[in-house]
C-alpha cells in the first residue's frame, strides 16, 4: 500500500474500532487479551491501556526492555494530543515531509508518531483514552493493536487490515 492509500485504510479503522462504553473491566478484558496473544505468538510487547493519563493495564512481556516503556509512554501522550493513532500521524508526516519534532511544536522527548497507539474513542463523546504496544517493528506494532481491537469488538480484521507495505 502506499502511505496515501494506508492513511485513508487507518482513518477507516478509526472509524470502525470506537466503543459504545469502555471502563476498567473493559480495559483488563482487553489488555488480557492482548497479552494471552502476544504470549502465544512469542512477541516481546509491552502492552498500556490508558483513560487520560490513568494507566489501567500494563504487561511487559520477556524480550521487552526499559526503552518499550518509554515508547509507549510517548506514543500514548501522542495519541492523547492528536486524537489519531499514531501510526496514522507518522504516515501523514512522511506524506508531507519533514519530522514530528520541534518545527512542529512537539518534543520528541514526550511525543512519537511511531506506529502502535490507538486511541480509544467513545461513540458520542471522543477520544478518551489509548492503547498502546512498543516492541516489534511500527507496522507490526500498530496492526497487532488493530487485530485485537477488531476481535474485541467483533469487526472483520480482513477488512480492516492494512495491506503490505508499499512506496
Amino acid at each position: 500500500m502506499s502511505i496515501a492509500e494506508d492513511i485513508s485504510q487507518i482513518e477507516i479503522q478509526e472509524a470502525a474500532l470506537r466503543f459504545k462504553s469502555f471502563g476498567e473491566a473493559d480495559a483488563w478484558a482487553l489488555g488480557s487479551q492482548m497479552r494471552a496473544a502476544a504470549e502465544a505468538a512469542k512477541l516481546p510487547l509491552v502492552i498500556d491501556i490508558r483513560i487520560g493519563a490513568r494507566q489501567l493495564f500494563y504487561a511487559a512481556l520477556p524480550g521487552t526492555v526499559t526503552d518499550n516503556a518509554e515508547w509507549v509512554r510517548r506514543k500514548s501522550n501522542s495519541v492523547l494530543r492528536f486524537h489519531k493513532s499514531t501510526y496514522l500521524l507518522g504516515r501523514m508526516v512522511e506524506q508531507r515531509g519533514g519530522g514530528f519534532d520541534q518545527s512542529r511544536g512537539i518534543d520528541v522527548m514526550d511525543f512519537a508518531s511511531a506506529g502502535g497507539g490507538f486511541p480509544i474513542h467513545l461513540e458520542g463523546t471522543g477520544v478518551i483514552g489509548a492503547i498502546t504496544v512498543s516492541g516489534i517493528p511500527q507496522r507490526d506494532d500498530h496492526g497487532f493493536v488493530v487485530k485485537q481491537l477488531c476481535i474485541f469488538l467483533k469487526q472483520s480484521h480482513s477488512e480492516l487490515a492494512l495491506g503490505p507495505e508499499g512506496e
